[in-house]
């Protein structure tokens, strides 16, 4: 054969050598999240559109709170496991899913000395000394992120730390959240919300409350010190006010042009958060137009919801990239607390809808949210941007099973 026709015999050849691969996504890390839900399901969405002969086996962490008959009714084939341990032997591949940093580190190291099969991230963030909201980038860690078969980070500050340590080389690419794929709705379950609300058919922003530091302690057993419980519940304290009293400038300038609000969790913990932070300091003539969610929710309703509202203006990350996927102008309002993450508004071209807290006044955020009113077509642009990434982030993976 001629060098051309080798040529030609190769590029025309499969990305990989076995028919169906089986793929373990590492994922599901709690379920107190809808963010944290959500990143799963993303990734899983991704897999599927580009590779769908893979079988998926999905270990996950946690899937109470009604999130594996979620995830059944979109991906009906799903084998979920609380251990994937045991199916090591079957697996060819093993994906460790989006997070705050390589959250799975033990379980990718079992995997890599008791098979030596191929393994990478898509989509975490990495920290070299431990920024806030991630873990540092430890021994165990170092090694996974040289020997990965490929390393996704959420955005690129994650990249430039990798850079910085000498750990970039070949399949380390920005490739962002998997959230950015999710696609699961519950349309019924929205529209009897809307409807019993009187949100329906109304002009309605959402918006959600975040305390500085979550406060895990309050609702399940911590490894945090009493010294650091008292922390953490003091930098709650020191800003929860000074940062919600922006965003009650900002639902009293949209509902006094004639529109609602929505105010609602993407946290359990914030449900209680939302009369003392955001509600009760309302005025009394904004009062009436406002509605309050009073129980959690999936993503899948959050994100149905979040497709009628006109923007959605949040604290925590996520909450606007659900709303993104649906079309639905977004402001993220990033705490300093909350890590590296809001590098990826600016990294999918949406730098000027992520407001750092410190520096932006209550009118300014005011201003904005009226200025994106209407500005959906920028949402979908960064989210197909960021789902081309995800398309070439597994063309990588595919080859890593060749």
């Amino acid at each position: 054969m001629t060098r051309r026709g080798l040529l030609a015999a190769t590029l025309a050849a499969p990305l990989f050598a076995k028919k169906n691969p089986t793929v373990i996504l590492r994922s599901g890390w709690q379920t107190v999240n809808i963010g944290d839900i959500a990143h799963s399901p993303g990734v899983l969405a991704a897999i599927e559109k580009h590779w769908p002969e893979a079988n998926l086996i999905f270990w996950s962490t946690e899937t109470d709170r009604g999130v594996e008959p979620m995830l059944k009714r979109r991906f009906p084939k799903l084998e979920i496991v609380r251990d994937g341990t045991a199916r090591f032997a079957q697996a060819d591949l093993l994906i460790h899913g989006s997070a705050a940093s390589m959250a799975a580190a033990p379980h990718v190291a079992e995997w890599k000395k008791t098979t030596g099969k191929p393994f990478g991230f898509f989509g975490v963030g990495v920290t070299v000394a431990g920024e806030a909201a991630g873990s540092p980038l430890d021994d165990l860690r170092r090694d996974l992120a040289k020997s990965a078969a490929f390393l996704f980070t959420r955005e690129t500050k994650s990249l430039a730390n990798l850079k910085a340590e000498g750990l970039d080389g070949p399949n380390r690419r920005f490739v962002p959240d998997g959230t950015f794929s999710f696609d699961l709705r519950d349309e019924i379950a929205a529209e009897k919300y809307l409807r019993e609300t009187g949100l329906a058919g109304t002009r309605f922003a959402a918006f959600i409350p975040r305390l500085r530091y979550t406060p895990y302690h309050r609702f399940r057993a911590t490894a945090w010190s009493e010294a650091e419980k008292a922390r953490r519940d003091s930098e709650n304290a020191k800003y929860s006010e000074a940062d919600h009293a922006k965003m009650r400038e900002a639902i009293v300038a949209w509902v006094r042009k004639g529109n609602r609000a929505l105010l609602c969790p993407e946290m359990t913990y914030e449900i209680d958060e939302i009369d003392p932070l955001l509600y009760g300091p309302l005025p009394e003539d904004v009062k009436p137009n406002v509605v309050r969610r009073k129980t959690y929710w999936l993503p899948d309703e959050a994100t149905s919801v979040y497709a009628q509202a006109r923007a959605v203006v949040s604290f925590e990350c996520h909450s606007p990239i659900l709303a993104a996927t649906r079309g639905t102008p977004c402001l993220y309002v990033h705490q300093p607390e909350d890590g590296i993450k809001f590098n990826m508004w600016a990294d999918v071209g949406l730098g000027d809808w992520c407001l750092p807290v410190d520096s932006t006044t209550g009118a300014q955020l005011a201003a904005k949210l009226l200025e994106i009113d209407g500005k959906g077509a920028r949402a979908k642009s960064a989210v197909s941007r960021a789902q081309r990434l995800h398309a070439e982030g597994m063309r990588v993976v595919k080859r890593a099973v060749a």
